[in-house]
């Protein structure tokens, strides 16, 4: 891909990890958020000018106020979660979500949605945007080769097991799927455990405190956030991964899941459906019951799960980032072009 490119950021950026000619990083140092909010409305359209920006890329839902008139934008939307699921949200992260992304989406010149679930949300929710919208699915980034199986007990895990992977906050909706899994009969838990791989998020998920009111101490394993090693280790054993979230813009955690050939049981609501294809098991995440004799069915016929298994690793290899990166390519040319023409019809 010919021309420059400028990197910019409100905190300090590995500067190794950009060390092509054509890339040129701008960063800032701003831990607080009041900051980063200012800096991105004042400092960004500086730079834009400065640096003579013709597509300016709003990665996560924002663009700047006042970029140049001649700057085509693009912005990308991951989920509408303030508006279809606000309460699993930080108040402060609903509010300002709901100020700048709707801004936003009216100034783009063309809008990326990470799924068509997303994309969906957005013209139910903007309809004047709908031409603008273009779905580009993101990649998986490699994790390093899997270790072997007893490197886990490391983490305290011995028996063969259910996977969860994500941050443990409201939304990942974990009260359900431990209510779920401690439906199972003894037998089944007994032989099967569940492991929680996740940092604490916010909304007071206490973890602990959900698996001793359900006296399920012997069977779950909470293990924390992990490293990418022990990452790729827990995909490559697991019987398969479970994420009955209430609501996902895609669900990074089911590809990388499937590209250890695993499959997965998630929810049958927002994008999830979309993101497991022919390689999972819908549930719905409000039912327990629903949730459980999902569990039970993928613990017990497996038949069907080594069905899906192999249906996984090729459904993965649908999402990758070469693929993402020609696409979001053609938006920015096709961001340019409309920009040029609405100046064109300005100066008539």
């Amino acid at each position: 891909m010919p021309g420059e490119f400028f990197l910019y950021s409100p905190r300090p950026v590995a500067p190794e990890l950009w060390q092509q000619e054509n890339i040129m990083l701008r960063s800032a140092n701003l831990p607080v958020r009041a900051a980063r909010m200012l800096w991105s409305q004042t400092c960004l359209p500086h730079w834009a000018v400065k640096d003579h920006i013709e597509v300016f890329w709003g990665t996560a839902h924002r663009l700047p106020r006042f970029l140049p008139e001649k700057t085509a934008q693009v912005v990308t939307i991951h989920d509408l979660v303030w508006k279809h699921a606000g309460e699993t949200m930080r108040p402060l992260s609903r509010m300002m979500e709901g100020i700048f992304m709707p801004a936003a989406i009216r100034q783009a010149d063309r809008i990326v949605a990470i799924s068509t679930s997303t994309a969906i949300d957005i013209e139910e929710e903007y309809p004047d945007a709908v031409d603008k919208i273009r779905v580009i699915y993101p990649g998986t980034t490699g994790l390093p080769a899997p270790l072997d199986f007893h490197s886990l007990s490391a983490l305290g895990i011995r028996f063969p097991y259910i996977l969860f992977v994500g941050t443990l906050e409201p939304r990942k909706n974990l009260q359900v799927l431990l209510q779920a899994y401690a439906l199972l009969d003894i037998k089944t838990r007994n032989e099967t455990r569940l492991v929680i791989a996740g940092g604490k998020g916010w909304g007071g998920v206490e973890i602990n405190a959900m698996i001793k009111d359900l006296c399920l101490a012997d069977h779950v394993i909470p293990v924390g956030y992990v490293n990418e090693t022990q990452l790729a280790t827990l995909y490559a054993h697991a019987r398969f991964l479970a994420m009955p979230s209430l609501y996902e813009g895609f669900g990074l955690p089911l590809i990388e899941a499937m590209s250890f050939g695993i499959p997965v049981l998630t929810s049958n609501r927002s994008s999830l459906p979309e993101v497991a294809g022919d390689a999972g098991v819908l549930v719905d995440p409000f039912n327990i019951h629903s949730v459980s004799e999902g569990l039970s069915s993928l613990l017990k016929n497996h038949q069907h799960r080594n069905y899906l298994a192999k249906k996984a690793i090729s459904h993965a290899k649908r999402f990758s980032w070469n693929n993402a990166a020609r696409k979001m390519w053609a938006v920015f040319q096709e961001a340019t072009e409309h920009q040029l023409k609405q100046q064109q019809k300005g100066e008539k």
